[in-house]
């Protein structure tokens, strides 16, 4: 069985994507964070397949949270999610092996997400 973890400090950002990933994988397990230290031990814990990290979150930025998860498990597919569309962010996202996705989060993003999660398996 697959394993998912929803990384964003927004419970309904969380509920979202659980629902849209929920209509496509039902069969998938899918644990959730809050934050970027949250999800830090939830791969450590749960070793999960894919990733979705929200970029703005307390504590440290999702993108380092991403680049510390990837520097342990480069097996871990990450899609980044933000409604902060600068290219910077979505260069910073690129450059460290993830996909930058722009919020809100859509019938139509997720799609990409899972696409970009088949393609790496």
């Amino acid at each position: 069985m697959k394993k998912l973890l929803i990384v964003d400090d927004s419970k309904v950002s969380r509920m979202v994507i659980r629902a849209h990933i929920k209509a496509a994988h039902p069969e998938w397990e899918i644990i959730e964070a809050g934050n970027g230290d949250e999800a830090i031990k939830s791969v450590e814990e749960h070793q999960p397949d894919f990733c979705t990290m929200d970029i703005n979150m307390p504590g440290m930025l999702g993108t380092d949270a991403a680049e510390m998860i990837l520097q342990k498990n480069p097996r871990i597919r990450i899609a980044i999610f933000s409604a902060n569309v600068q290219d910077t962010m979505q260069t910073r996202a690129n450059s460290i092996g993830t996909i930058f996705v722009a919020k809100p989060v859509t019938e139509k993003s997720i799609t990409i997400v899972l696409k970009y999660f088949a393609s790496g398996q």
